[in-house]
């Protein structure tokens, strides 16, 4: 599951829940996250066969695309030029793809 909270200088506060990461009833484990310049929030996740990958969810916590990839998906990042390459660490490779967004930048 993933929360999200209002964070006022060092507090948090008003916790509640984003997403409760089930697909098709199948419950998966978010691991590495990553924002988009729109404010959607990729997510590496764990799963049964199928169900690994990449899971996009839009600002409001909605499932809005997924990506299946053949391992488990540990972690990702933005990254190219155009930061609109997508890089998603797996159990034993490194797969990219090109997007139709940009991750947000840093700071």
């Amino acid at each position: 599951m993933i929360y999200a909270f209002d964070v006022n200088g060092r507090t948090l506060s008003r916790q509640r829940l984003f997403s409760d990461m089930t697909v098709d009833g199948v419950k998966c484990s978010p691991d590495g996250f990553r924002a988009d310049v729109n404010g959607n929030l990729w997510c590496g996740v764990n799963g049964p066969l199928g169900y690994g990958g990449v899971q996009v969810l839009s600002p409001a916590g909605k499932l809005i695309g997924r990506i299946r990839l053949p391992q488990l998906c540990a972690n990702l990042t933005f990254g190219g030029p155009k930061r609109n390459m997508l890089m998603m660490c797996c159990g034993q490779s490194l797969y990219m793809l090109q997007v139709q967004t940009q991750g947000a930048a840093p700071g």
